[in-house]
């Protein structure tokens, strides 16, 4: 005879939390707007990592989420972790951001492969990617997928996606 409580079925809740602003009410429109925001914020961290601002369409920022806290040169990126705060902020796009501790602003290939994987993901949770920037954490400066075109690059990869 089996006991009630093996039959047991637990009710879990998965919220937001909201923490002290970093940021202004000011629509981000370009990468820049997007350092001036943030910079400071990934500045900070000595080790590489991996963050996502939650954009509405309008481009008002809804919030921040540090996605990954890896190591001096990597960082383990998971779809599943981007997504789930932008579909719990109900975020029509959303901007990458990371940083590199050692101060390089190339991108790795390992910085093409996901930004290629969010991309396709993107495309199917109709949420759209703006971009995927990386920070130097020496200087401050950054690399924009966007404006270098490396990401129209990897989106043209995938174009059986496009509605």
């Amino acid at each position: 005879m089996s006991d009630k409580k093996d039959r047991e079925i637990k009710v879990v809740n998965v919220r937001l939390v909201k923490e002290p602003s970093l940021y202004s009410a000011d629509p981000i429109r370009s990468p820049e707007d997007v350092l001036k925001v943030i910079a400071g914020e990934l500045a900070t961290y000595d080790r590489e990592v991996f963050l996502v601002l939650n954009l509405k369409l309008n481009g008002q920022i809804i919030n921040m989420n540090v996605c990954s806290v890896g190591t001096l040169n990597a960082s383990l990126v998971s779809p599943r972790e981007v997504f789930k705060s932008c579909i719990l902020s109900n975020a029509g796009a959303f901007i990458c951001l990371h940083n590199h501790p050692t101060g390089s602003l190339s991108p790795s290939q390992e910085d093409k492969d996901i930004t290629k994987v969010l991309l396709d993901a993107s495309k199917i949770m109709d949420i759209h990617m703006l971009d995927h920037i990386i920070v130097a954490a020496e200087t401050g400066e950054m690399y924009s997928f966007k404006e270098d075109g490396l990401l129209d690059q990897l989106r043209a990869r995938s174009q059986s996606w496009e509605r």
